[in-house]
């Protein structure tokens, strides 16, 4: 948007977040990135923290936002852990809630500030297919359909500070996290691909050219929308 302001991405070195930042890159936009880990193939600049750790987050939340102008917010980060109903233990159900919704929620606040002296602001929340429902995920189908309640809650609250707010669901993309929790052959991996119309898993460059339209000047006048980059999963009658 600006050259002078800056796009904030967490989980911005692996998947979905490394897609985005390398495309804001190579549109000459200047990007910060939050990790858990050091990556010198990351070409933005980059803050390390363990964002699952309030402390951690919040410490590095507030010398970014102190040293830097953020018009541009991508929440990305997420976790899943793999629970049937009966067996969701509290503190899996905690951590899902706080990477997925209150990382979102206390980082959104950390930067608003900025986007309102900025005059304009653009966010754009990771949600996923997996909100419509998904086996042995409760808990993490909640936290990214709450993902779209806090989409269009704040993009009503924004709209007049000229701060969009918007969603995007990927459908099952071929990250590393996603190849190890569901390797070539298995049967989880065949189950996604069978609940995917286009049968064939998405590219995480396909995500971020969605993020991408919503971080842009060109979507000022869209705002409190969720659009699914899944291959047609979101439609499908098939489920997994």
């Amino acid at each position: 948007m600006n050259k002078s302001s800056y796009a904030l991405i967490t989980g911005a070195t692996k998947g979905i977040g490394r897609a985005i930042s390398d495309l804001l890159m190579e549109q000459g936009q200047s990007v910060i990135g939050i990790s858990r880990n050091p990556d010198p193939s990351f070409k933005g600049q980059l803050f390390l923290a363990d964002l699952s750790n309030s402390s951690s987050r919040n410490q590095v939340f507030k010398e970014i936002t102190a040293s830097f102008p953020i018009d541009r917010l991508v929440n990305n980060i997420g976790f899943n852990q793999i629970q049937g109903l009966p067996d969701i233990t509290s503190q899996y159900y905690q951590k899902i809630i706080d990477l997925n919704l209150t990382v979102t929620l206390e980082l959104t606040q950390a930067v608003l500030p900025s986007m309102l002296a900025l005059g304009h602001g653009r966010i754009v929340n990771i949600a996923s297919r997996s909100m419509l429902g998904r086996k042995n995920s409760s808990v993490y189908a909640a936290a990214k359909a709450g993902l779209v309640g806090f989409t269009k809650s704040w993009a009503i609250e924004l709209a007049p500070s000229s701060i969009t707010v918007n969603c995007v669901a990927p459908g099952p993309i071929e990250t590393e996290m996603f190849n190890r929790n569901n390797p070539i052959g298995s049967p989880a991996r065949k189950s996604m691909l069978d609940a995917i119309p286009m049968n064939r898993l998405g590219d995480p460059r396909e995500v971020a050219s969605a993020a991408i339209y919503f971080l842009s000047k060109s979507a000022s006048f869209t705002t409190g929308q969720t659009i699914f980059i899944c291959g047609g999963a979101s439609i499908s009658q098939h489920h997994f």
